[in-house]
């Protein structure tokens, strides 16, 4: 395959800081580009692949990969309090879930009554209200439905279907947004996948699984739960790609506070009375609600600064995140396939944007509702995560 002599010059006068470089589409927004690569010598190939390694490098992508971990983090938190609570007779998933929307509710609402005053809130919720409403009762279930699978399936089955969430978010996000995906994408997400392969023949070698009481009924949770993730994740995602992350997850929280509630009320009212409530079920929930309470606040971050579906991604390295609990709490030994699962789930967060950019995963502009008057300080346009609103620069 040869290359034209320009072409060629094109190449080696580029350089990181083209990276910032953007051309406008058709519509007149901006769209990031990467580095060409040079195929025409080994010599070529090096450079060009080192320029576009470093371009991907941009303070955005970072944020959003170092978020994604964080993230998954929180997941291995809330998967040890909760087997903790269980062992300790506390099993009240519902209930367990409503103190995490209180949190958000009581956190969030009260800086977005600031920001909007009460009438603006006020017709938030009065004009918006029915989008969160479905958004929030959407997560409530989803999150009881994954905690009712594990009751009746095995682990292999919860951590092969808990994927089905990656392809629902991938369409729901085209639906929305309709981002560009480039095969290297699909590429980045199989390679995920295998490393989430890995975490599951490193679970099964090391004899994790357990008996499953009924396997056609989890896997049917299973896939419901999964299927709800996806599709709560995308609209999320598209809700703060317009409005402000406070309006949003304070909503989500307000909303969720109201369903998880009345379930709660209705389905574990008797086991609220034989629940062993002690100090250390207490440190235990608000290990949970903290864990939970973090996981929210950085899910649409990472919606901005990538997609809803890297966020899903990003979650399979929950497990190796999870063999490191183990080694401190219950004295696992490490087994080698955790740490090749885990280089390889990174290795899939990368080449997700290989060739993509962020940028191109949705339009981000969060404003003020129309129906707000005048935001605190005057100003309609919402100036979230400033680094984020200008062009990057490799880190």
């Amino acid at each position: 395959m040869s290359i034209p002599n320009d072409a060629k010059d094109d190449i080696k006068k580029y350089d990181v800081s083209s990276v910032k470089a953007a051309e406008d589409d058709d519509l007149g927004q901006v769209v990031h580009t990467r580095p060409p690569m040079n195929y025409s010598s080994p010599k070529g190939f090096v450079e060009s692949f080192g320029r576009r390694w470093t371009s991907i490098w941009t303070r955005r992508f970072t944020i959003a990969i170092v978020c994604g971990q964080l993230v998954s983090l929180c997941i291995t938190c809330t998967n040890v309090t909760t087997t903790e609570l269980v062992n300790r007779n506390w099993a009240l998933p519902t209930t367990q879930s409503f103190f995490l929307y209180l949190s958000l509710f009581v956190v969030y609402t009260p800086y977005t009554i600031y920001q909007y005053g009460f009438k603006g809130w006020g017709n938030t919720v009065l004009r918006d209200g029915w989008k969160y409403l479905i958004l929030a009762a959407c997560d409530v279930e989803g999150n009881f439905l994954v905690v009712k699978a594990y009751q009746y399936t095995d682990l292999l089955s919860c951590m092969l279907l808990d994927a089905w969430a990656i392809p629902v978010c991938m369409f729901f996000s085209w639906v929305y947004m309709r981002p560009r995906y480039h095969w290297t994408q699909i590429m980045g997400v199989l390679i995920c996948v295998a490393g989430l392969g890995l975490l599951v023949a490193s679970d099964q070698i090391t004899d994790k699984d357990w008996t499953a009481l009924n396997r056609a009924k989890g896997d049917g949770f299973m896939i419901a739960g999964a299927t709800l993730y996806g599709f709560t994740n995308a609209t999320e995602e598209f809700f703060v790609r317009k409005r402000p992350l406070y309006e949003v997850v304070g909503q989500l929280g307000m909303w969720g506070v109201l369903v998880c509630g009345i379930q709660a009320a209705s389905l574990e009212h008797d086991a609220m009375k034989l629940a062993s409530w002690n100090g250390t079920t207490i440190g235990l929930l608000v290990a949970f609600t903290a864990a939970m309470f973090i996981l929210y606040t950085l899910a649409p971050v990472i919606y901005r600064t990538a997609s809803s579906t890297y966020y899903n991604l990003s979650l399979l390295s929950s497990d190796f995140w999870g063999l490191l609990f183990g080694l401190f709490l219950y004295h696992y030994h490490p087994y080698w396939l955790y740490f090749v699962a885990f280089i390889i789930i990174l290795g899939g967060l990368i080449t997700y944007f290989w060739y993509s950019t962020p940028e191109q995963q949705g339009e981000t502009k969060p404003v003020a509702p129309s129906y707000v008057n005048r935001r605190r300080g005057g100003e309609d346009t919402v100036s979230e995560l400033p680094a984020l609103q200008k062009d990057d620069s490799a880190v």
